[in-house]
């Protein structure tokens, strides 16, 4: 199903919360933030982003929320073996007070701390609801954006039929005006009509749209049937195709002699624009 590159999925049990969110990219990058001791599974996470996803900028963000506390014990034996070598050297140089609780408190190296464990099964349980959640938000709104793109492309197949419809005139328009132009500078009686079907034929050559009109025709098609169809990733063909139709719509311009036809090629540009804007935001 077609999906927008923008959207956000989060779930929080088991003593994990994973939150990632997606917005426009080129390609795909995938950022990870998490808790030193769940790094070992850094490589996994992202394996599981990308076989979801093709395209966006995606950040994953993993936290501890109650599962597994730090541990805190004290190294006994070294503790024993320092209370022996002080009360010796304390007999030794015949030193007053006594070894007490409060002399070992300064001896950092005699704390022993030990990181939670992690529990694999419970962090994929979560990652797994939260790529589901952005899934759905992603394919929601990648629903919406075909929608529109639907309707801006009947708006745009509108003004091509309408230039269709203008350019299959343009010779016979042409040789009346020129042969009104001809008559005015010439009289009537003097008119050359060999001369001036030449003339004609010339301009009408340099006019002619036939070939940009059919492959504008192509694309159009090829456009609607990309949004129809079933593929995930589709973002990339339909930058290609808006491209190429913008090729096609400006030398048609380029081309027309008619401020009819003008009009309608400036129209299309327009629609074009708004095309490739809701393009760009599909995976």
């Amino acid at each position: 199903m077609i999906q927008s590159m923008t959207g956000y999925g989060a779930a929080e049990r088991d003593g994990y919360k994973v939150e990632i969110r997606s917005v426009n990219h080129k390609g795909l990058d995938i950022g990870v933030r998490m808790p030193s001791l769940l790094m070992q599974y850094e490589v996994e996470i992202r394996t599981r982003i990308r076989e979801t996803f093709q395209r966006g900028k995606i950040d994953v963000l993993i936290t501890v929320t109650g599962q597994g506390e730090p541990k805190v014990s004290v190294n006994s034996h070294l503790a024993k073996k320092m209370y022996e070598a002080f009360g010796q050297l304390q007999q030794e140089l015949a030193l007053p007070g006594t070894i007490g609780i409060e002399f070992f408190a300064g001896y950092r190296d005699l704390l022993l701390q030990s990181e939670p464990s992690a529990d694999r099964d419970a962090l994929f349980r979560v990652l797994e609801d939260a790529i589901a959640c952005l899934r759905a938000m992603r394919e929601a709104e990648g629903e919406a954006m075909v929608a529109e793109l639907s309707r801006l492309l009947d708006v745009f197949e509108s003004n091509y039929r309408s230039v269709c419809a203008a350019s299959g005139g343009v010779v016979s328009r042409l040789r009346e005006k020129m042969l009104v132009r001809v008559g005015e500078l010439l009289g009537a009686s003097d008119i050359d009509e060999i001369r001036v079907a030449q003339e004609v034929a010339l301009l009408a050559q340099r006019c002619d749209v036939t070939e940009e009109l059919a492959r504008l025709r192509s694309h159009i098609d090829q456009f609607r049937a990309t949004i129809a169809s079933a593929d995930a990733a589709i973002g990339r063909r339909l930058d290609f195709l808006l491209q190429e139709m913008n090729r096609e719509v400006n030398t048609t311009g380029s081309k027309a002699d008619e401020i009819e036809i003008i009009n309608l090629v400036i129209e299309m540009k327009n629609e074009i624009g708004k095309l490739r804007e809701q393009a760009l935001n599909i995976q």
